[in-house]
């Protein structure tokens, strides 16, 4: 082989490899969970920390499957979904900026949920292995994991109660106020079916569910899109439905506001 040609099957074996993406300490603080850690205890976790990309629809585990990587929302909203054998499907939480997605504290623990990206956005990911390994250590971060977790779970609490006990209109607007706590602005992309999907109730429920909301003056609906137009109104329609969980959340950002 002559020197052209080695060169030339050097060439063409070489692949380029994309820069990993700067995590930054602004762009960290950008979940609160990472955000309330102290500086130094989030330093650590930058060299096993990855800048990612979650378009829609991306599932970031399967029920049963290990979970290789742990997700910190910072712009993106995650769904932890129940799919039952016959392909039905149940939203159980749902997690954005303020919590974290797949942790995992055990080898070889499998995942008793689905999570799907429902809104597009960004976050930073980290091996599960390098999350075990710096819980371990004991500090402000297994401290704030285990009170996301009392969290997370008064959510999947209130939605099981909620999914028995509460009116469509009720549920409706508790799924709205659930993904305005995680967004930017009071308008949420969006279509009814997908509404329906989650709530694991009829599209002809929500098409009604969401003309009554509209017709008292609490959103207004076109084309994909819901806007809110009385925050206070959807909670006070919520009820119980939103406040048990959200109050838990506010005590967690209490606690995070304290470290």
């Amino acid at each position: 082989m002559n020197n052209i040609q080695v060169a030339a099957t050097t060439k063409n074996n070489y692949k380029h490899v994309a820069p990993r993406p700067v995590v930054t300490l602004s762009g960290a603080q950008q979940n609160e969970l990472l955000g309330a850690l102290p500086r130094d205890v989030l330093e650590t976790l930058f060299e096993h920390l990855e800048l990612v990309q979650l378009p829609f629809g991306k599932e970031l585990f399967e029920f049963g499957n290990a979970m290789e990587y742990v997700h910190f929302p910072t712009t993106a909203i995650v769904s932890l979904l129940y799919v039952m054998e016959d392909g039905a499907t149940t939203e159980i939480a749902v997690v954005g900026h303020e919590g974290v997605v797949g942790v995992s504290l055990f080898e070889g623990e499998r995942a008793m949920c689905s999570a799907v990206v429902q809104a597009a956005g960004y976050g930073l990911r980290m091996k599960a292995e390098h999350l075990r390994a710096a819980f371990a250590k004991g500090g402000a971060l297994p401290a704030l994991l285990m009170r996301y977790n009392t969290a997370l779970f008064a959510q999947m609490a209130q939605n099981a109660v909620g999914g028995r006990h509460s009116s469509i209109e009720q549920k409706l607007c508790r799924w709205l106020l659930d993904r305005l706590d995680r967004s930017p602005s009071n308008s949420l992309k969006v279509t009814q079916e997908m509404i329906s999907i989650m709530l694991g109730v009829r599209r002809e429920s929500i098409t009604a569910a969401a003309g009554k909301l509209q017709d008292e003056g609490l959103i207004t609906y076109r084309r994909g899109n819901i806007t809110v137009l009385d925050r206070s109104g959807l909670e006070a329609y919520a009820g119980e439905c939103y406040k048990v969980a959200k109050s838990e959340f506010d005590r967690l950002r209490l606690d995070v506001a304290r470290c």
